[in-house]
């Protein structure tokens, strides 16, 4: 007579764990630009792009998070410091830049006329750019 064994099911986490899935509806020019990259990056998945896309915004919100600027040098020398509005949000202090636009009344009232107004369709030159 033959002895049937059974495994005990495990509740637990880590044995039912699954990769998450990941979809995304990009506009023409935001998938041509992943394209790009990834192919300039020899890349073959979508999973390898978002992996390393990942890595890198972690770091770079970990960075600002320690206060560190994130800076691109030329070979030159000349440096650029990276603004991007959703890394500063995670910076201390959040001291985003600020600028005053000194406004006449006649652009106040212009501009209030155009917000009160009904919005214009976009124009085909809109459709365009955002098509390409």
């Amino acid at each position: 007579m033959g002895r049937t064994v059974s495994k005990a099911k495990t509740n637990h986490p880590a044995a039912r764990a699954r990769n998450a899935k990941f979809q995304a509806d990009l506009a023409p020019a935001e998938d041509r630009a992943v394209r790009t990259l990834k192919e300039d990056l020899q890349l073959r998945s979508n999973t390898d792009f978002l992996t390393d896309a990942v890595a890198l915004f972690r770091w770079a919100v970990s960075e600002r998070r320690q206060g560190n600027r994130i800076v691109s040098e030329t070979v030159n020398g000349e440096r650029k410091v990276l603004l991007f509005p959703r890394l500063e949000r995670v910076a201390p202090g959040m001291d985003l830049p600020r600028i005053e636009i000194p406004w006449t009344e006649r652009e106040l009232a212009s501009l209030a006329e155009l917000l009160a107004g009904e919005p214009q369709p976009p124009t085909e030159l809109l459709r365009r750019a955002l098509r390409d």
